[in-house]
């Protein structure tokens, strides 16, 4: 209980692995509820977490300061998408995994609709608070606390009613540091969970489909690690300490590599942050945000996997048809937030929309999980690397108290400074 955390889920990687692969399907079924548990218990904090931490975020700030990191954070996602699926081309298009292989025309594959850009800029304004909170609709949700949050500041700055608003923001404030307990006892069972997992996980793929389509897995984590390396270089420009950012990051990183949610990781997302002493005003936005939008990994994935197509079919992208992927690539890792599948459902748009065979996506399938866990990793750090950037261009409009403090007898540490 006392051990490191990250030492903890490390060794429920790497057990989850072995046990997977040496038991096979049988022991992935036994273990499977173990994992869906860990689950549930992350969803069940999301809808809390965001709403206190965002509301609270909202009255440490002001509307005209999140108006400028709402700014920040949108160019931060869409550059550095776009930006993704340019190396996943490169890499891609280097490697050239798929060469050789040949395509079953017959084989075909469910995909889940794609809900389209506008319907998901319309789910914003949830219709039902309690359906937003109930789905969970994670852009609802964020729509809802920031709703309330400029209300409840309006609300203390208000003569009549300031003392009202005041302890109405002490209740909400209490909310926030009681879910952050009860996150304190969810974070013990997360190795257990993570085990779990994997341990189904690498049960159900095999060893054989791993082997079949290595060369496609192997791309895909070369190009996640290029992009991993492109983060630090960016952080580094901007005076983020690596160490301190990594050591904190790391547990959701795996966390988020091990289920492959980004959503569903979303409260050790923010506990890290948390803990990086960067500021709640803007960490409480940006990384509900970051779950729901911004895709880096993913983006990678869809770029890696047109390359894929096209090797099979025996026709290589040109320029032009790479050009397209990168603009429709980056507005559809937007059109499918909250998708169920969402990596499937995006591959299969993209390659409608540029002529690539859809009947590729049946062999994509297959190893959906192993390359699931990479681009998901990487899209947590995403959120954190942009929350990170955008918390050091902010000092200057925002005090993130004391370098080093303690809460709750755990340090926290400014990687910004």
């Amino acid at each position: 209980m006392n051990s490191s955390l990250i030492l903890r889920v490390g060794i429920a990687l790497v057990l989850g692995v072995v046990v997977g692969l040496l038991g096979g399907q049988p022991v992935a079924d036994w273990l499977a509820p173990f994992g869906d548990l860990l689950l549930q218990l992350l969803k069940f904090l999301i809808v809390p977490i965001i709403l206190f931490t965002l509301m609270v975020g909202v009255n440490q700030a002001n509307v005209g300061s999140m108006g400028r990191v709402g700014r920040k954070l949108l160019g931060y996602y869409v550059a550095t998408t776009a930006f993704a699926i340019v190396v996943g081309l490169t890499v891609a298009t280097l490697l050239e995994p798929g060469t050789g292989m040949t395509l079953d025309e017959n084989a075909q594959v469910e995909v889940p609709e794609n809900p389209g850009f506008v319907n998901v800029l319309l789910s914003i304004v949830p219709t039902n608070i309690v359906g937003a909170f109930s789905e969970p609709n994670l852009l609802g949700i964020i729509f809802t606390a920031i709703v309330f949050g400029i209300a409840l500041l309006k609300l203390r700055e208000s003569k009549s009613h300031g003392e009202q608003g005041e302890r109405l923001y002490q209740v909400v404030e209490a909310l926030s540091a009681v879910t952050l307990k009860v996150m304190a006892g969810v974070l013990h069972y997360v190795p257990i969970g993570v085990f779990a997992i994997v341990a189904e996980t690498a049960g159900e793929q095999g060893v054989n489909t791993i082997l079949a389509l290595g060369d496609m897995v192997l791309v895909l984590y070369v190009a996640l690690l290029i992009h991993l390396l492109i983060y630090c270089g960016l952080m580094r420009l901007f005076g983020v300490q690596l160490g301190p950012f990594f050591r904190e990051a790391r547990t959701p990183m795996a966390t988020a590599f091990a289920t492959q949610s980004s959503s569903g990781t979303l409260p050790l997302t923010l506990d890290a942050a948390r803990r990086m002493n960067l500021p709640q005003s803007i960490y409480g936005f940006s990384l509900p945000l970051g779950a729901t939008i911004n895709m880096d990994g993913a983006a990678i994935r869809i770029a890696i996997s047109a390359v894929f197509a096209a090797n099979v079919a025996g026709a290589p992208l040109d320029l032009v048809t790479m050009v397209e992927i990168v603009l429709i690539g980056t507005l559809i890792s937007v059109g499918t937030a909250g998708v169920p599948g969402a990596g499937i459902v995006m591959i299969a748009t993209v390659f409608a929309q540029v002529g690539l065979p859809i009947e590729a996506v049946a062999l994509l399938v297959s190893i959906d999980a192993l390359v699931g866990m990479g681009a998901t990793g990487l899209n947590v750090t995403g959120d954190l690397v942009g929350t990170a950037i955008i918390s050091r261009t902010e000092r200057k409009y925002v005090r993130t108290g004391e370098q080093t403090q303690r809460d709750g007898g755990e340090a926290k540490v400014d990687v910004a400074t």
